[in-house]
């Protein structure tokens, strides 16, 4: 009894994102995403930090993102792939490799599945603090492409590409995601030492 009462305040105390339950295959979609023409960056260099947890739908993100990548000029070499146990071990991993010279930025796939314990909500939390931490302290892109889904059902839709039976193809979108921030990040960046006074 007590240990059920426990459970019940914890839960209590998570966060309302972790706990609201969502209908199956229901996901967040951009409409325009398909239509925006993708970034051409030659010689792109991306780090792929990816949990073989479900291997099967993050080799297959994993996959789609490496074909959008090579699409849009990264070379043969231009790919580091490290494999983690899970989720979990996503951020140090990154983080490692954001640090490196040659990463320009870096992908990190996932999946996360509801358990009967409140097990997964922390993993994703800690996932996601981790790799947004990440990020930051290294100044380079860190893209989040961790699924947190109720069941495989809703994993398949969001991992796997149309012609493999998915709807999202998240593997394409998190690689794309990571071209428009290079870009946006040498917007930021253009004219910042052309000696202008900073303020309004």
């Amino acid at each position: 009894m007590r240990e059920a009462a426990a459970a019940r305040t914890l839960s209590a105390r998570l966060p309302r994102l972790f706990l609201s339950p969502t209908p199956p295959l229901t996901m967040a979609l951009d409409p325009k995403s398909a239509a925006r023409d993708l970034i051409q960056r030659p010689g792109v260099r991306i780090g792929v930090a990816i949990s073989r947890f479900h291997e099967d739908l993050t080799g297959a993100m994993l996959r789609s993102a490496e074909a959008e990548l090579r699409a849009a000029g990264m070379e043969e070499d231009g790919l580091r792939v490290v494999w983690v146990p899970g989720a979990f071990e996503l951020p140090i991993v990154a983080r490692r490799l954001a640090r490196r010279e040659d990463v320009d930025a870096v992908l990190c796939f996932g999946l996360v599945l509801t358990g009967e314990t409140t097990h997964d909500h922390w993993v994703a939390m800690g996932a996601t603090q981790g790799i947004t931490q990440a990020a930051l302290e290294t100044d380079t892109p860190i893209h989040f492409g961790v699924l947190t889904c109720q069941n495989l059902d809703q994993a398949k839709a969001r991992a796997l590409p149309s012609e493999e039976g998915g709807v999202e193809d998240k593997g394409r979108e998190v690689a794309r995601a990571a071209l428009v921030t290079l870009a946006a990040l040498d917007q930021a960046s253009a004219g910042a030492g052309d000696g202008r006074p900073a303020g309004f």
